[in-house]
């Protein structure tokens, strides 16, 4: 396109000429070749093609704003209602999210707090048991009574309870409860595989205490019966002393409680083992004024028996009321049981003799002695050397007469040797 033309702005007379137009013709805008020429009321603007371009792009631009504009003022209102409702959706829709995690957080921690409680409670029953185990282990504490007539009660000893499964020391005590506030940080998995470790832990303490409380009642009732079944058969009443009581003993008394009728089956078993022990402790120090032991060291020589014989010296039938038992001179004669000396003395056909009350109605004699090395009144005990082997009195040889009484008749000593290697082998 070489050029173009551009109306003018005015309108033209109807009547005018061609040549009129003609005329005038220069001046209509006309298109060179680098522009264009606006001509309006007489007057020319030539502008260039691109000058041209950005005005028709800038009608076009404010004519477009222009319908955005109305349309944006036309729909505005439904516009913004629907972003409002969007953002109230929006809004709503958080409000219950965050309310949801709130719920879980909240049930979250009601499980924690329930199983710190539920913890709380097992650990503080198993520290209750752990502090009754320790209860029963301190009344296990004083172990079986020492054998009967073996002198002095020796120092009792804690029964065994095993080495592993014992009762938890103070150290363990603390950890468990420290435990209690670490609960949260330990795996529910693992506190309740530690909580039932410890818990059978106590399990295995609990049946081995009663196990070794069972069987120190039945070991001590088994040794009461027996040495009540072996001293029947002496004719020895024990317990018994009358006024003449050795030794220095006494109190107030002070009953021992009896166990509730709600008490534990060990509680029960416990006071039944108190009082058995007791018992046995009782006759233990009583079987210690029964002379039941050997007068002379090593093993017994008898040259004559209790009972009757042939007379030595007369050699007519006699009542031989003790055992001769052989010796050389100056070998010791020893106290067969505890009592006091009452004869120390040459006496009759006995010579050197020495005899000793037992306070039980039991009393012995010492007869042939070649010297003597107690005095009357004196408190003699088991073992103990009362005088040396002789062969003083009526006697054809050095040894040992030997007599027991009881309520100051002689029966055979052999009865009480018997008894005493019954008695746990008692020399």
């Amino acid at each position: 396109m070489s050029s173009s033309h551009v109306l003018p702005s005015t309108a033209r007379p109807a009547h005018a000429s061609a040549r009129s137009v003609a005329a005038h013709a220069p001046r209509t805008a006309h298109r060179n070749q680098k522009g264009y020429t606006l001509a309006h009321g007489g007057r020319q603007v030539r502008i260039g093609p691109v000058a041209f371009w950005i005005v028709v792009g800038t009608l076009v631009v404010m004519a477009i704003w222009s319908i955005a504009t109305g349309s944006y003022f036309a729909f505005k209102e439904n516009v913004l209602t629907r972003l409002i409702g969007r953002q109230a959706q929006m809004q709503f829709a958080y409000e219950d999210r965050i309310a949801e995690l709130r719920a879980q957080i909240d049930r979250v921690t009601s499980r924690q707090l329930l199983d710190q409680e539920q913890f709380e409670q097992r650990l503080e029953g198993l520290l209750r048991r752990q502090a009754t185990l320790e209860a029963r282990s301190a009344a296990l504490g004083g172990g079986p009574s020492p054998k009967a007539g073996h002198g002095k009660a020796q120092p009792q000893k804690p029964l065994p309870l095993g080495d592993n499964d014992s009762v938890p020391s103070p150290e363990r005590r603390s950890d468990l409860e420290t435990n209690s506030t670490t609960a949260a940080h330990v795996p529910n998995g693992r506190l309740d595989a530690i909580m039932s470790h410890v818990s059978q832990s106590l399990d295995r303490v609990e049946q081995k205490q009663d196990y070794a409380l069972g069987h120190t009642e039945q070991s001590l009732e088994a040794r009461l019966n027996h040495m009540r079944s072996v001293i029947a058969g002496l004719g020895v009443s024990l317990g018994k002393h009358g006024d003449d009581i050795t030794g220095s003993i006494g109190g107030p008394f002070v009953p021992l409680r009896h166990p509730s009728k709600t008490a534990t089956p060990f509680e029960q078993q416990l006071y039944r083992v108190k009082v058995t022990r007791a018992e046995l402790d009782d006759m233990t120090r009583e079987m210690n004024e029964i002379p039941l032991r050997k007068p002379v060291q090593g093993e017994i020589d008898m040259t004559s028996p209790f009972g009757v014989r042939m007379d030595p010296f007369l050699g007519e039938p006699a009542i031989h009321t003790g055992i001769d038992l052989r010796g050389q001179i100056g070998e010791p004669a020893r106290a067969t049981a505890d009592g006091t000396v009452t004869i120390a003395s040459r006496t009759g056909g006995y010579g050197n003799m020495v005899e000793i009350n037992h306070h039980n109605g039991v009393s012995t004699r010492y007869g042939h002695l070649s010297k003597i090395l107690v005095k009357v009144g004196q408190q003699v005990h088991i073992g103990q050397v009362v005088g040396l082997i002789g062969s003083t009195g009526r006697s054809t040889g050095p040894h040992l007469h030997y007599e027991t009484r009881i309520n100051n008749t002689a029966v055979d000593p052999q009865k009480f040797l018997h008894a005493g290697a019954k008695l746990y082998g008692i020399d």
